[in-house]
């Protein structure tokens, strides 16, 4: 159970890591069928979808990829607590 357990956190970690760089991405002129932005697409849109029905939007900002890394932060550590 302790492999399991530090699987599942350490992919909280890398998911959250992907989320971020999919945001630092966001910021330059890519075209959305670029390969590595098709990717962090496939990968994290399962994740921030349901969030983005629930968090509404700040304006013009969208912080749902600042609550999932917050989220996968917290969950990858209660994962570290437990063990």
């Amino acid at each position: 159970m302790s492999v399991f357990l530090s699987f599942i956190g350490f992919l909280c970690q890398v998911l959250a890591f992907i989320i971020f760089l999919r945001a630092i991405l966001t910021w330059f002129p890519i075209p959305p069928n670029n390969p590595i932005v098709v990717f962090l697409n496939y990968v994290t849109e399962p994740i921030l979808a349901p969030l983005r029905r629930v968090i509404p939007r700040i304006g013009m900002v969208d912080i749902t990829s600042l609550v999932a890394i917050i989220l996968l932060i917290i969950i990858a550590r209660l994962i570290h607590a437990i063990q």
